[in-house]
Formats: structure tokens, sequence, C-alpha cells
């Protein structure tokens, strides 16, 4: 058994993280201390990790929930878990067309202001604050 700052400082993660966790039902203390400190199961740093190494991968906590889940029924089925990581993907692929199309804009953008003179004369700012029927609106 460790204390919550124990895990906190083996997971890499503050003791606020690992509270909200718990508020969240990814981990689960095993009860509290004599002096009333959470304490934890040596085995909730391995679910930390996977916490920490899915979030990495862009998955967010509930997805992570769902993982865990997942990872830990005996009955669940692998065709899940690769469904729930292609969506993943796919929701990547758009934030990164999203990426690409607001680069593209504030490319064209810069483009238009050689960064002389006053912001009241800026085209950038122009273009910001066009009516969406100006052709100067990025």
């Amino acid at each position: 058994m460790v204390t919550i700052g124990v895990l906190a400082r083996r997971a890499g993660v503050g003791t606020g993280t690992l509270r909200y966790y718990e508020t969240l039902g990814l981990i689960k203390p095993a009860g509290r201390s004599g002096g009333g400190y959470r304490i934890y199961h040596e085995g909730e740093l391995r679910r930390l990790r996977f916490i920490r190494r899915a979030q990495e991968l862009g998955f967010s906590l509930e997805e992570v929930a769902t993982l865990l889940a997942l990872s830990e029924t005996g009955g669940a089925r692998a065709a899940d878990v690769r469904r729930l990581t292609r969506e993943k993907l796919l929701d990547i692929d758009r934030r990164i067309r999203d990426l690409e199309r607001m680069k593209a804009g504030l490319e064209r953008l810069t483009g238009r202001c050689n960064g002389e003179g006053p912001a009241s004369e800026c085209p950038i700012l122009a273009a910001l604050n066009a009516d969406d029927r100006d052709e100067d609106a990025p």
C-alpha cells in the first residue's frame, strides 16, 4: 500500500490529478491511513500508466474509462477496442484538416500585412473585422 503522495510521485502526476481521476472512477483508493490519507494498492500505478499512455495518444478521459473497462472485462472483444481506436483516428484526421485550414487562412492573412504602419490600418485586423459577405474576410 502507498499513500497518494507516493503514488503521484511514482506516476509523475500531481495529487490533485489523482483525486480528479478518483472522482471520475478511473482509480480507486484502497482506503485511508490512520492519518486520513488516501492509500492505494501498488496496482493503481499500472492503471495510471495506462491512463497516461492513452491520453498521450489523444484519448479523452471518458474514452480512457471505456478502454480500461474493456481491458478489465473478461468477455470484451478486441473488435470493440479497434472500433474505438478507429474512431479516434477519424477524429484526429478531422482535427488535422481543421488545423491545416486554419494555417492556410493565417498564412493568407499574414501575406497581406507587411507589419508597417498603425494597427488600425493592418489588413489582418481589417479581415477579422470584415463582414462575412466581404471578400476580405478570412
